[in-house]
């Protein structure tokens, strides 16, 4: 297949090394090209400031818990700034998405012969899901990704 050869070309090397290493220079290297879509493909100011805005409302939802009608005025303000949320973070998610599963059938074909061992784990798609979250929340970090 095309895609085998592709990705064999750019991650063979670390896989023959060890499997292990393989797939965290796998794991880093999609997690690394995720954020880098993600942050240029989303406005970072914008997606702060309803970080903040949802963080505040969440205060006032505690302070308001005996007010009914409060309560659900500042869940309604809630969900409509989470439903922007995810409009403005949906395109990156979906121009990622096909690349990602591309490179996770070839994980698939590749470590099914492949003997891993991460701490205990011996499933790759464990080992690669705990490392890209390992990643993607250091990369997001310093990269200041919201």
């Amino acid at each position: 297949m095309v895609l085998d050869s592709f990705f064999n070309s750019i991650f063979g090397w670390a896989i023959q090394m060890s499997p292990l290493t393989g797939i965290i220079v796998v794991a880093f290297t999609l997690t690394l090209i995720v954020t880098i879509v993600y942050k240029i493909m989303t406005d970072q100011d914008m997606l702060k400031n309803i970080k903040q805005e949802m963080k505040d409302i969440r205060k006032e939802i505690k302070l308001a818990s005996q007010d009914p009608s409060k309560m659900a005025e500042l869940n309604k303000r809630s969900m409509e700034k989470s439903m922007t949320q995810m409009k403005h973070t949906l395109k990156p998610t979906l121009i990622t998405m096909l690349p990602l599963l591309f490179a996770l059938t070839w994980l698939r074909n590749t470590y099914e012969t492949l003997t891993l061992n991460f701490f205990g784990i011996s499933s790759w798609l464990w080992t690669y899901i705990i490392l890209s979250l390992i990643f993607s929340i250091s990369l997001r970090k310093i990269m200041k990704v919201h």
